[in-house]
């Protein structure tokens, strides 16, 4: 059995950029950095090293990192790693190396002061992947009509210690 799985977060190189192919389907391509930081042993100076993908979105959900994200967005690809060749005008030939992403979640942006809205999205369901609200006083999953506001989801927290009932599961 093979496994062909990436799992990123990072921020956004450049706004998106969204295209339609002749067939009319629409595809976006955009650049994310993720970094790495660790203390050098000679020195003890930290020392930060950055890599930079290249993530391909299809369709709807290409749609959507379109419209919601910008540069320096934070957010989280997963998806499978391709490689694609092609000959250069110049006739050499080039290979470039693609995450092809399958779910997305809009983390936050580069100068958000306040708890980031996240919002889940996937490339088989392009609706916020979030349990209903059972009780319509509580918030609901993330709507893309209010991600960039400064209004976060609330999510309960239960404190060490404090016993929990099986009965109060919602699920």
């Amino acid at each position: 059995m093979d496994l062909n799985k990436v799992m990123i977060i990072g921020r956004l190189t450049r706004d998106p950029e969204l295209r339609t192919i002749p067939s009319g389907t629409s595809v976006c391509q955009m650049g994310v950095a993720t970094s790495y930081v660790y203390t050098n042993q000679t020195t003890g100076q930290k020392v930060e090293q950055t890599e930079f993908h290249n993530v391909v979105l299809w369709r709807k959900l290409g749609e959507i990192a379109h419209q919601y994200l910008k540069k320096g967005n934070q957010v989280y690809i997963e998806g499978r790693l391709q490689t694609r060749s092609w000959d250069g005008k110049d006739g050499l030939k080039r290979n470039r190396t693609e995450i092809i992403a399958d779910n997305m979640i809009m983390l936050g942006s580069k100068n958000s002061g306040s708890a980031p809205t996240a919002g889940s999205y996937s490339a088989a369901a392009p609706k916020p992947q979030s349990p209903p609200a059972e009780d319509s006083n509580q918030p609901g999953p993330a709507d893309p009509s209010r991600l960039g506001g400064a209004e976060a989801e609330q999510l309960p927290t239960i404190q060490q210690g404090e016993d929990i009932n099986v009965e109060d599961i919602p699920f």
